[in-house]
């Protein structure tokens, strides 16, 4: 087959905020109308959201775990076209479960069997990429008993069992990892800290039960109390030094009665946050206070308040945001409409400058014609011992592959058109996809 040589690709230097990374815009849609935060089309959704948290599935009733969700407004058959959309622009859709007007209890063998096999049937149905555990009541969240690591409360081990069986029965049908985030409030994670018992610290053992699989960890800096910092000292939400002291606390770690909770890595670690003044009862913090929290974490920016980071340097492979909601961050009539995806735009977006010209690179593209192919092969790496990155127009990470010989096959027939960028050890190079 006859090979179409593509190129004379400009080496750029990158000009950044911020390391380059993978990072996400996570976002609640709300599966109802509210006269308020209207609903909006899944997809009309703004394309800087990459994580859409589907708001809720919940139980028939409070004595039956079977979980149920029907989409509002639209038939099943038109949801699930309306997912694949999504999906096929690169978006992850997951199911949330539970929300703050209902409770999960799995105190029963009989409500975890039927909470397991009612929501594995709702992801094979719709198609939904995870789960997100975002339940606020019930005896299934609640320390009673034992410690982080071996609790003692059945509803609670009865929750981590089903989620692994989840997880398991969807790796079984698909082949693949189910997604898993959790969104607690701030009681039952850094309120382990003043007690361990009840909601206090309620998450803790689920969240060290499931560390494996959890994909991200995305804590409600919002509707919260005072909390203890893991600097001792006490944060009030609403401003910097409380998203900077809940963060860092929860991947640092901290001591509880219920022993040492080991943090996360910052990977996993999303910011949660309200998206305006009225989408919670309070911790609304503003888009400066938002951003100069997140330049001291992510290490590019001064220290905005009180707070000192344990880790001086920062965090800069912090994962990205959480609002509660999509639905409210369209309206403008609570601040500027998408002003929370804006705000992430902004701070997690990294630019690229191109500089001067020099090492061309020999691509080879086929199959022939050129606007057909699929495969990228790299000729000359600058070392064949680093991995090949390829990113975004705006600097989000899209692929790593690690080569096996200094001539390798890429894969590229995923991308769409537009233009790429090619990162191996200290090179960059230029791709435009036709």
């Amino acid at each position: 087959m006859k090979k179409i040589f593509f190129i004379l690709f400009l080496k750029i230097q990158f000009f950044c905020a911020l390391p380059l990374f993978s990072s996400d815009l996570i976002g609640y849609w709300h599966n109802w109308n509210d006269v308020n935060a209207p609903y909006i089309p899944f997809t009309q959704i703004d394309s800087r959201y990459t994580i859409i948290e589907v708001a809720f599935a919940v139980p028939t009733s409070p004595s039956d775990m079977t979980m149920t969700f029907v989409p509002d407004g639209i038939s099943q058959a038109q949801f699930i076209t309306q997912i694949q959309t999504m999906q096929s622009l690169g978006k992850k859709v997951l199911l949330s479960i539970g929300g703050a007007n209902t409770s999960i209890d799995l105190t029963s063998v009989v409500n975890k069997n039927a909470f397991v096999s009612s929501l594995t049937g709702l992801i094979n149905t719709y198609g939904f990429d995870g789960i997100d555990i975002d339940i606020e009541n019930g005896n299934s969240i609640l320390a009673l008993g034992g410690t982080i690591a071996a609790p003692t409360n059945v509803a609670q081990i009865n929750l981590i069992d089903a989620i692994q069986q989840i997880m398991s029965n969807y790796r079984l049908n698909h082949n693949s990892k189910l997604w898993l985030t959790m969104a607690p409030e701030t009681a039952y994670i850094q309120g382990g800290q003043s007690a361990f018992g009840g909601i206090w610290g309620g998450y803790l053992p689920l969240v060290h039960a499931l560390r494996d699989s959890i994909d991200i960890l995305q804590v409600q800096l919002y509707n919260s109390g005072s909390m203890f910092g893991i600097d001792g000292q006490i944060y009030t939400q609403g401003n910097s030094d409380f998203i900077i002291a809940m963060t860092e606390a929860v991947i640092q770690g901290f001591n509880t009665g219920g022993g040492f909770f080991q943090g996360l890595p910052a990977s996993k670690i999303a910011v949660g946050l309200p998206a305006c003044t009225s989408a919670a009862g309070g911790g609304f913090a503003d888009t400066i206070a938002v951003k100069n929290a997140l330049n001291y974490l992510l290490g590019i920016g001064p220290k905005p308040g009180n707070y000192t980071l344990v880790q001086a340097s920062g965090y800069t492979n912090l994962r990205g945001m959480m609002t509660w909601s999509i639905n409210w961050d369209a309206v403008s009539t609570c601040g500027s409409q998408y002003e929370y995806a804006q705000n992430y735009q902004q701070v997690f977006t990294t630019a690229t400058v191109l500089s001067n010209v020099s090492n061309t690179a020999l691509f080879s593209l086929f199959p022939n014609p050129a606007k057909s192919y699929t495969y990228l092969t790299i000729a000359n790496h600058s070392d064949p011992n680093n991995s090949i990155k390829i990113f975004g127009s705006d600097g989000r990470l899209i692929q790593t592959v690690v080569p096996l010989a200094s001539k390798m096959l890429l894969n590229i027939e995923q991308l769409d058109a537009g233009v790429y960028f090619i990162k191996q050890g200290n090179y960059t190079y230029k791709l435009i996809k036709l």
